[in-house]
């Protein structure tokens, strides 16, 4: 197939705009945004880079976002990467793990999956969501022996055993070896990708139209999130 050499043009400008913004706005930049989304050749042609750049490239309702395949080390974050940016130093994987642990917990407690939208609360408060990481550790690790986390995927003791290891700071710290400090350095990371909005003086979390979009239009629609929803014991693992 032939493409104008103007719309092979406009769509790497529009590749190109969501390589330095991760997201393209009507608001912001209404030319290129419809363009894409007037014109399918133009569409097609943005998509097909963003596959050879091991990505994808989705439009939820008024944003297009730049969302980098799983291991697209480049665009995205490798687990090394991560581990340096949300552990303390000398990280193991259990350190690692958990950090993911706390993630997933965060979009729990926001989101359910049912209804037109899947969001469910507005905010959380810091101190509510340790309480709820440390329960459903505490929860899985009691129901589950170490051969039944084997083969769920999900190791709770020895995410319970790293999270325990983590002090816990009433003054205020935010360092890195106190369950306070762990979880302030994720959400400063989560805020930093636009996912969430953190606010330290309130110890309030709220999530961010961009994922909220995601959740609702992306993840939500996936068998994998039932299956995180069933390893965090949200849903009976008899149920669809």
């Amino acid at each position: 197939m032939a493409f104008d050499v103007n719309e092979v043009r406009t769509s790497q400008e529009i590749f190109y705009y969501l390589l330095k913004h991760h997201e393209l706005r009507e608001e912001n930049e209404e030319r290129l945004y419809r363009a894409y989304f007037e014109n399918e050749d133009i569409q097609h042609l943005t998509k097909s880079q963003g596959e050879t750049a091991e990505c994808r490239i989705e439009r939820y309702g008024n944003t297009i976002y730049l969302i980098p395949n799983e291991n697209n080390n480049y665009l995205g974050f490798s687990k090394t990467q991560l581990k340096e940016k949300l552990c303390k130093s000398g990280a193991t994987d259990k350190d690692y793990y958990l950090s993911q642990f706390v993630i997933l917990t965060l979009l729990i407690e926001f989101y359910d999956g049912q209804g037109s939208s899947s969001k469910t609360r507005d905010y959380i408060r810091v101190g509510e969501l340790l309480n709820s990481v440390s329960v459903r550790l505490q929860e899985g690790a009691d129901q589950m022996n170490e051969e039944e986390q084997d083969r769920a995927g999900i190791a709770f003791s020895d995410m319970l055993e790293a999270y325990e290891a983590l002090k816990s700071d009433d003054t205020g710290r935010k360092t890195k070896t106190t369950k306070e400090g762990f979880v302030h350095n994720i959400l400063v990371f989560l805020e930093k990708q636009g996912l969430i909005e953190y606010v330290v003086q309130d110890e309030m979390v709220l999530t961010t139209k961009k994922l909220d979009n995601f959740m609702d239009w992306n993840l939500l629609n996936e068998n994998n999130f039932g299956r995180v929803l069933k390893v965090l014991g949200v849903i009976e693992n008899g149920e669809d």
